[in-house]
């Protein structure tokens, strides 16, 4: 599947879900693991759980299975690694405490200042 179907699948299945403050982020010059990291809040780990088995269900009907998933038995922070993208579904306090939003932004680039000389 190519990454911007795989992308959309993902998107459609946490918003059917009613995933919260859900972010893409390109990675691909900072990480040599995945192109994309989707993060998604559910409000309670029935729900982040809930989120997870969809995204993967979805993936699943593609015939994409995923790589791994981690965190399933707590509920708190699910992770679905599926290759080109991997999803991190969290409750809200542990979003904030690992702030992955913050951790893997590319911090945007400030022009070069050029001094002219004065002579």
């Amino acid at each position: 599947m190519e990454l911007q179907q795989l992308k959309t699948q993902v998107l459609e299945a946490l918003a059917d879900r009613k995933g919260h403050d859900i972010r893409v982020l390109d990675v691909r010059e900072r990480a040599s693991f995945t192109d994309l990291m989707i993060i998604a809040t559910g409000q309670s780990t029935r729900q982040v759980k809930a989120l997870a088995e969809q995204v993967i269900e979805v993936c699943k009907a593609q015939g994409l299975r995923p790589l791994g998933v981690e965190g399933e038995q707590e509920g708190e922070w699910i992770l679905v690694d599926l290759g080109d993208v991997v999803v991190h579904i969290m409750l809200p306090k542990i979003r904030d405490f690992y702030s992955l939003d913050t951790l893997w932004s590319v911090p945007e680039l400030q022009p070069a200042r050029h001094s002219s000389p004065h002579h």
